[in-house]
């Protein structure tokens, strides 16, 4: 996460970044693949809270059907992974602007 000014965050926030983190990651797996094509989705998101930061985790498994052997699964991971970490960014900016 960036340096920016850590608002205090409620337990409802943190947990809106859980969603909206996880939300990212699974949407931009499904503008990749068809919803038939995964044979297995994992997304796992853990916030800490420090008092200087906010630590955010989050790991993307993905399996896919033997008809997608020619898709790269382990870019679409990584890139919905960025996409989840964008978005993250995204509401706390809307959270910063308040």
């Amino acid at each position: 996460m960036s340096k920016h000014s850590l608002p205090s965050l409620s337990d409802e926030e943190l947990e809106n970044i859980c969603n909206i983190a996880e939300e990212a990651a699974r949407k931009y797996i499904m503008s990749k693949v068809s919803k038939e094509g995964i044979t297995d989705l994992t997304i796992s998101v853990d916030v800490e809270k420090k008092p200087e930061a906010l630590n955010v985790d989050i790991d993307v498994e993905v399996r896919l059907s033997p008809l997608y052997r020619n898709v790269n699964v382990k870019e679409i991971a990584e890139e919905s992974v960025s996409a989840a970490f964008k978005a993250v960014e995204e509401y706390l900016e809307k959270i910063r602007s308040r």
